[in-house]
């Protein structure tokens, strides 16, 4: 599908605070914008939870020419149980790796030019002590699978994604060269999504969205959440089309010509993110009630 682009991953946070000076002091990424929810969303952005939540959006620059990170907080939850699902984000910069270690950012040597930091809550980013030699230094997300030839059929054949380079054990598909791409990776088991699974953004051409699910449909293929409008307070409505690969990664997709007014920077995206976390009050009435934020599990 040459027309659609790779927006952004989504995580599932347990702590704001730590969780922001990891993409602010490890990686060098910038908070593009900040907004909180006092109910779940329909789509299921934030996980399969009905209350008070949050989303950050965080990146190298604009989601209009970088694939970026959402950041879903979800209030009361401190913890969220790890798969194996996710196998990783490739950054390729040499200044995350010197900031990992100017603030003792626990940091691994993996190979000649490569290492590896985790974020809060354990998802690993793999830096590549290179300097980028594109706009946006976010080279691919990894995805674990359990058959590797029908992810690709289904990520090409109907998802439209191109096929790079296979292997045996792994394969390259993107959208274009010149933006993130997909990798996917044969695990040799059954994936597992645990409670922190995450969730691959593309956006196309509101026109086409139909036509996915559609196709979908006619495939036999999983769609969690039928083409939908989501408002947002104060921007944009998007509608979205929620589906489902064969190993049950969550892809959306989303109507690009409005995304891209609601994905408009914010300057004031880090007063927003702090004014959250200082309002949040949900730590301390669990210490006090001597309690410890659920484990979603």
């Amino acid at each position: 599908m040459a027309t659609a682009r790779p927006l952004h991953f989504v995580f599932k946070v347990g702590d704001r605070t730590k969780t922001a000076k990891f993409y602010r002091d490890v990686l060098g990424m910038k908070f593009l914008r900040h907004e909180e929810f006092t109910e779940g969303c329909k789509a299921t952005c934030n996980g399969p939870y009905d209350g008070k939540w949050s989303k950050s959006m965080v990146g190298f620059g604009p989601e209009d020419n970088h694939f970026v990170m959402e950041l879903t907080y979800n209030y009361g939850i401190g913890e969220y149980k790890l798969g194996n699902d996710f196998q990783g984000i490739t950054i390729q910069s040499k200044a995350a790796i010197e900031n990992a270690k100017k603030v003792s950012w626990p940091i691994t040597h993996v190979s000649d030019d490569q290492y590896v930091v985790e974020a809060p809550g354990g998802y690993k980013f793999y830096l590549l002590d290179q300097e980028s030699d594109k706009k946006d230094p976010v080279q691919r997300v990894s995805l674990g699978v359990s058959d590797l030839q029908k992810s690709v059929d289904y990520w090409s054949k109907l998802c439209g994604l191109e096929v790079y380079n296979k292997s045996d054990k792994a394969a390259i598909l993107g959208t274009t060269k010149e933006r993130c791409q997909l990798e996917l990776k044969h695990i040799g088991d059954k994936v597992d999504h645990g409670s922190a699974f995450g969730r691959i953004a593309f956006s196309c051409p509101s026109e086409q969205l139909a036509g996915i699910e559609s196709r979908m449909k006619e495939a036999g293929q999983t769609i969690l959440t039928p083409l939908v409008s989501l408002d947002t307070p104060g921007k944009a409505t998007v509608q979205v089309v929620i589906l489902a690969d064969p190993d049950g990664h969550e892809i959306c997709f989303v109507g690009d010509e409005a995304f891209r007014e609601l994905s408009q920077v914010d300057p004031k995206a880090d007063d927003a993110l702090n004014q959250g976390i200082e309002a949040d009050k949900s730590a301390e009435w669990f210490s006090k009630h001597k309690k410890q934020k659920l484990v979603a599990t």
